[in-house]
């Protein structure tokens, strides 16, 4: 079985089995010393340099949408919420586009619902949650419905390239 993505132009990306092996090596963990990615290279038999451009060429192809650390962020004193607009569609680019230019907006994706466009907020303190909301709202002309955690789960999800 092949691993495939989809670029930007919808063509079908094939990895090799190098691209795959590294894409399962990183889930789940990373080396936490002077030089992770020669760390990484070692077990797949790359060089560290040679790692980082593997994921360099992934991201650039979207086969990876990002690589990095997740972090509990009210742990180290920010906070973060679940925020969703109702977006008339004719004008659903511009909106995107005011909504997703704010470093507030960590993800931003469309569903089909009354509420089509729904992000997560996150910012350094509690206290910078409604000052992004208000930034949003006075920027689109439209009220946010922000939806703040009321339980947290863990689920790892691991998915074999």
């Amino acid at each position: 079985m092949t691993a495939r993505a989809t670029e930007r132009n919808d063509a079908p990306v094939v990895l090799d089995a190098t691209d795959r092996a590294l894409v399962n090596a990183l889930q789940g963990g990373f080396p936490l010393c002077d030089e992770p990615y020669r760390a990484v290279g070692e077990g797949l038999g790359l060089s560290g340099d040679e790692v980082l451009e593997r994921l360099r060429r992934l991201l650039d192809r979207k086969v990876l949408t990002r690589f990095g650390p997740m972090y509990q962020i009210e742990r180290i004193g920010g906070a973060f919420v679940l925020a969703a607009l109702k977006v008339p569609e004719a004008d659903y680019e511009r909106i995107a586009g005011l909504v997703n230019a704010l470093p507030e907006v960590a993800h931003n994706y469309r569903r089909e619902h009354a509420l089509n466009m729904w992000f997560v907020l996150a910012t350094e303190t509690p206290q910078g949650i409604p000052a992004a909301i208000g930034k949003i709202e006075a920027a689109t002309g439209l009220p946010v419905f922000a939806f703040p955690k009321e339980r947290e789960y863990f689920v790892e999800m691991k998915l074999e390239a």
